[in-house]
């Protein structure tokens, strides 16, 4: 039995993780990766059951990443827009500051692989957000939506926002570029929209 090298698996979940926000999960394979990390393909089996089990571990490594930072210093019984505000102060942060962790979680939440990798991110993420619509809806901060229609107002704009910066244009294809100030003002509209 061959030893288990932790760089060299680290090594390819970067390739790996390089890989599938480039070509996309369909364009992946432990064959493309096995070339781009510049192991043989029975290497990755030693760290991976198969493709699957390997982006499932780098989903839930990075998503938990990016939940420790988006609850840094939250907590679900805070103001509604204090709450909110510190939210996207936690994610644009992330984002910015792990550009390609963020596009790799995009491509996973389009893919067949979702809800799997939703079920990885543990109950204290689901508690944390759960907890804090319900208890803003019950100071009457917040109107009472279905959970798809909340999360498309109150973070849709800010992830837009930051796809516009990462690819450097907007939709009109002029420069665009991320700051603190074009985030307030679209956090003040989205506040404005979810506030009775």
């Amino acid at each position: 039995m061959r030893e288990r090298d932790e760089q060299k698996q680290k090594v390819i979940k970067e390739k790996a993780m390089q890989m599938i926000v480039k070509l996309g999960i369909e364009g992946f394979s432990m064959q493309k990766l096995a070339k781009a990390a510049n192991v043989s393909p029975a290497t990755i089996y030693i760290y991976f059951k198969d493709k699957e089990d390997l982006i499932l571990q780098l989903s839930k490594e990075t998503g938990d990443k990016m939940m420790e930072m988006t609850f840094k210093n939250f907590d679900p019984s805070m103001n509604f827009s204090e709450g909110l505000k510190l939210q996207w102060m936690n994610r644009a942060k992330y984002c910015l500051k792990y550009p390609e962790h963020s596009m790799f979680l995009e491509q996973i939440r389009h893919s067949a692989l979702h809800d799997k990798f939703m079920s990885t991110m543990g109950a204290n993420f689901k508690a944390n957000m759960h907890a804090f619509m319900a208890n803003a809806i019950k100071r009457k901060e917040l109107v009472k939506l279905p959970v798809e229609v909340y999360w498309s107002i109150a973070f849709a704009p800010l992830y837009n926002l930051i796809k516009f910066h990462m690819s450097g244009k907007s939709m009109g294809g002029q420069k665009f570029v991320f700051s603190e100030k074009i985030m307030m003002e679209t956090f003040e509209l989205v506040l404005k929209a979810l506030q009775p």
